[in-house]
Formats: structure tokens, sequence, C-alpha cells
């Protein structure tokens, strides 16, 4: 069974982090930061721009300005069956 991640990995998915810098909701001059990372696909980025949309809508901190980075982890080429294990005593 191949877990969730795997998949997306398989399907052309790279890891996204992002840094959210936003101002505290009482506080405008203080700023917080905020780290969410997830599985997306590269440039279009749809997981976290429906993150930062959801953010825009329903939170009250406004958002400042977003640091973000991409790496696919595995690529299909990268990929090889294993079909046995030795193991060694």
């Amino acid at each position: 069974m191949i877990s969730k991640e795997m998949e997306l990995m398989m399907s052309g998915h790279g890891l996204t982090t992002a840094q959210i810098y936003y101002a505290m909701p009482d506080y405008q001059t203080i700023l917080q930061t905020y780290l969410w990372q997830d599985y997306d696909l590269a440039p279009e980025f749809p997981k976290l721009r429906g993150f930062l949309e959801f953010w825009q809508e329903e939170l009250d901190g406004p958002i400042r300005s977003v640091r973000y980075t991409h790496k696919r982890l595995i690529s299909p080429s990268e990929w090889r069956n294993v079909g046995g294990e030795f193991t060694l005593q």
C-alpha cells in the first residue's frame, strides 16, 4: 500500500513551505510569523493560494508578506520498485 504522500510525490507534487508575516489584529505595528507546509504543484501552487485566500477571508490578522520555497522530493524517474529483500546475519 502506497502512502498518500508518496502518491502526491509521484504525481509531481513537491514540498512547499511558506513563511507568512502578518500583523496582529489589535496591534498593527507588531508582526507575527506563521509557517505553513504542504505538498503542492509548482508553479501554480493551488493549495498555498487556497490557504492564503482562506486567511484573507476568515482571519483578522492582515498578511504583510509571504516567502516560500518549493522542492520536488522525488520524480517518477527516480522511483524504483524493489521486488525482494536480503537479510544479512
